[in-house]
């Protein structure tokens, strides 16, 4: 899995937080990257109705509260997938061999169940539950 997840999560906690309108650059200076890779986050992120930005002004914010976006709508967003899938099975197996004959149909059941245990935990964590766990680590109160 690439990173556009967690960048994503910081992206939407700064925005959610912030008093003030923050642009790209401001974002990209906070995440350690460039402009551009937060772009292209953004665009996924308003592709799937998570932010919003008004045509002519500098800066973002959520469509939603933060109680309201489960960090499974995030993941969908950044990865452009509708289920997780985690563990694809590799392809091409030797089906003369025994192991290879077997293997995909041993080990897809297991995969399954723990990409639905995440999918289960991600619907149920908020970004709220982000920004209350960074103010934690920040030992602040939140406004």
């Amino acid at each position: 899995m690439d990173t556009k997840f967690s960048v994503a999560l910081h992206i939407l906690t700064m925005i959610s937080e912030s008093k003030e309108t923050l642009s790209s650059q401001a974002l990209a200076e906070s995440v350690g990257t460039n402009a551009s890779y937060i772009r292209k986050v953004v665009a996924l992120l308003k592709n799937a109705g998570l932010i919003q930005s008004q045509q002519g002004k500098t800066g973002y914010q959520p469509s939603k509260s933060p109680k309201d976006i489960t960090l499974l709508n995030i993941y969908f967003a950044t990865q452009e997938v509708s289920h997780i899938s985690l563990f694809p099975v590799h392809q091409n197996s030797n089906l003369d061999c025994p192991v290879g004959k077997h293997i995909q149909a041993a080990v897809s059941p297991l995969f399954a169940s723990a990409e639905a245990q995440l999918e289960k935990e991600l619907a149920h964590q908020t970004l709220e539950d982000v920004i209350d766990n960074l103010y934690k680590e920040a030992k602040q109160k939140r406004n």
